[in-house]
């Protein structure tokens, strides 16, 4: 099996009140994707257009155990994540898509 580029990461709406773990192959594409509410689902209902966190994986098995292993995690345990990332919370879309 051949090793690529994919994501994962943990996105929430305006007010933090959800957090929403996810994985891609190209992390730049699927928060324009939840920024806009194009796909329906969850991400959409709930507007979580924030990117809180993201980190980089090799491989789509590996990426898959560990989207599997946060969606486990108690939230304190993903807020801890996150701040590991960013010390206050925040948006890092704009530093995924380069905008300003």
């Amino acid at each position: 099996m051949r090793d690529h580029n994919f994501w994962v990461y943990i996105t929430t709406n305006d007010h933090d009140t959800v957090l929403y773990i996810g994985m891609t192959k190209d992390l730049a594409r699927r928060i324009r994707e939840h920024r806009t509410g194009e796909i329906p689902g969850f991400t959409a209902n709930f507007r979580c257009r924030k990117l809180l966190y993201y980190e980089h994986c090799t491989d789509v098995l590996g990426t898959i155990a560990r989207e599997k292993q946060l969606k486990k995690c108690a939230r304190n345990n993903k807020v801890t994540l996150i701040a590991t990332m960013k010390p206050a919370v925040e948006n890092l879309a704009p530093e995924v898509l380069g905008d300003s």
